[in-house]
């Protein structure tokens, strides 16, 4: 529900006008019949909108004016377009549970999919989510099937690219058929050329299959690092040996594993891994609005009052002791919040396709720090909140927004020079 209701009559539309923010807001009106269709919006001036729709009307027009249509106004103010995107979303899909999709017109986020229902693993490139058990997620095991889904991807492009060059790597199959095992079928232009174990026609045994299929579930989720250190381990060795034709066929395979990964952005990962916390902009000013992000559903807002008697700039210079107050602040703040209970997997297609559309612009407001291993980069969040709250840019480190996370992942493991 939008936090905010009043009356509207039409001779007393002053004291509406006045009333109402004329800053950045989501919007419902609604007329004498609770049950029938409002109109709703966002605005980035609540109160020149609304004069415009409810004002007096001087003469004829082709503008849309219901001055004479509506009984109520409710809204809820924001403090960015993500926000305003987001209770935007909930607030059609509360109104129009049969048409909210037309009126948004979400494009879904293309997402690697690993099929392991199958008995022969394969990956493809989908925008949809299997089914949900029991109504909801809850952690791994809400997807009805055992596929994994790891994105999201800018665009499909993108996630067929990354997919492509990655499989390069490996000989998992490619074929979309269900397999059934003869020794006397022919096989593929793969099989021919080295690039699949062919288990089409019984070119290796099912553990073999599934050792292969383990490798590139690991690849997809340490970002390509898990091949990264299996093929470093075995130049180290080649040279160890003295056998340099081998290490360096080794070393320029190595490079062509770090070009697949690093075509990775830094949100790309297992859904179920996908956790952090976005940082906003609020309305209110003294605030910033955190948004925290379990396995790519997006849950409420909560504000986290930042301001300060002598200036908001202390956030980041102050003494360590203090810094540590803002981490646990922070944490107090998130704690409390759970993730919302999805009622279909769309929902979740819904929410990866509004965190997608916020992190794939050219220019944005805002932050996102995603967690490592379930732990948040908190010193990092607190700067970001500091940059938020202060309307700077991100800096040139390696934050969420600004950096490369599988870079950074690399750098931690000692796996690229500083």
């Amino acid at each position: 529900m939008l936090s905010h209701r009043l009356d509207f009559v039409p001779d007393r539309d002053s004291d509406l006008f006045a009333a109402v923010p004329a800053s950045a807001a989501v919007f419902l009106l609604r007329g004498e019949d609770e049950t029938g269709e409002p109109y709703v919006s966002k605005t980035s001036n609540l109160r020149r909108r609304l004069q415009r729709l409810l004002g007096p009307v001087d003469g004829q027009t082709r503008k849309l004016n219901l001055r004479e249509r509506v009984r109520w106004v409710e809204w809820t103010a924001t403090g960015s377009d993500f926000e305003a995107s987001f209770l935007l979303y909930q607030t059609l899909r509360r109104e129009f549970p049969k048409a909210y999709d037309k009126r948004l017109r979400l494009r879904f986020a293309p997402l690697v999919k690993l099929i392991l229902d199958n008995p022969y693993p394969r990956a493809t490139v989908t925008t949809r989510i299997s089914g949900l058990k029991g109504g909801g997620l809850k952690g791994s095991g809400g997807v009805k099937s055992n596929a994994q889904y790891f994105g999201p991807f800018a665009t499909r492009v993108a996630a067929e690219r990354f997919a492509n060059d990655a499989l390069d790597l490996f000989k998992m199959r490619r074929c979309v058929d269900d397999l059934h095992p003869d020794p006397q079928f022919p096989g593929c232009i793969y099989s021919e050329m080295k690039m699949c174990l062919a288990p089409c026609f019984k070119g290796c045994s099912d553990e073999e299959y599934a050792a292969e299929v383990g490798r590139v579930q690991q690849f997809f989720e340490s970002g390509g690092h898990s091949l990264v250190r299996e093929i470093e381990r075995q130049r180290d060795d080649a040279s160890t040996n003295l056998d340099f034709e081998a290490a360096a066929a080794l070393h320029t395979r190595l490079e062509k594993v770090k070009a697949a990964a690093a075509q990775l952005p830094s949100i790309v990962r297992r859904l179920d891994d996908l956790n952090g916390v976005l940082v906003q902009p609020s309305a209110d000013r003294e605030s910033v609005a955190l948004f925290k992000i379990a396995a790519g559903r997006i849950c409420a807002s909560v504000a986290l009052n930042v301001g300060q008697p002598a200036g908001a700039a202390q956030i980041v210079s102050k003494p360590q002791s203090q810094s540590q107050s803002m981490e646990s602040r922070i944490a107090e703040a998130l704690a409390p919040v759970e993730a919302p209970k999805l009622r279909s997997a769309l929902e979740w297609m819904e929410h990866l396709a509004l965190l997608k559309r916020w992190h794939y612009r050219t220019i944005k407001v805002g932050e996102l720090f995603l967690a490592d291993d379930g732990e948040l980069p908190m010193r990092r969040v607190v700067r970001g909140v500091s940059r938020v709250f202060r309307g700077e840019k991100p800096a040139g480190d390696l934050s969420e927004t600004a950096g490369d996370y599988w870079k950074f992942r690399a750098r931690e493991a000692g796996l690229t020079e500083s």
